[in-house]
């Protein structure tokens, strides 16, 4: 599975909260300043090439609905980002975050447990 760019997650994210939508249905919950019909039309496009995006016809419009489901692409791209980043270590990661945001040992137990949970 290939990581999304910052425009693919935003419409990824709509799409994850309505579960289906048209172009404009998308644009109408993208923040301000919005963007142009064919700017989201054209990122839908090739998320459904990427293989995250399926779609319905409706006349001559398409509806579109996400293929992969948001925890699915968080467990592959969290994976990836501790392999990248952190040597596949859960670990070294979490001691990073502890260092850089001061967390309490309880803190740091819920985190490690939710890691664990979600890597199974």
């Amino acid at each position: 599975m290939k990581e999304l760019t910052r425009a693919e997650e935003e419409i990824m994210q709509v799409l994850w909260q309505l579960e289906s939508a048209f172009v404009k249905e998308i644009i109408e919950h993208l923040p301000e300043p919005k963007p142009a019909y064919n700017t989201v039309s054209t990122i839908v496009r090739i998320l459904q090439q990427k293989g995250f995006v399926g779609h319905e016809a409706h006349g001559k419009s398409h509806k579109y609905s996400p293929l992969i489901t948001k925890e699915t692409y968080t467990k592959t791209f969290m994976k990836g980002f501790v392999k990248k980043y952190f040597s596949g270590s859960y670990k070294q990661m979490v001691s990073f975050f502890t260092q850089e945001e001061n967390l309490s040992v309880n803190e740091l137990e819920q985190l490690l447990d939710q890691l664990k949970k979600k890597s199974s």
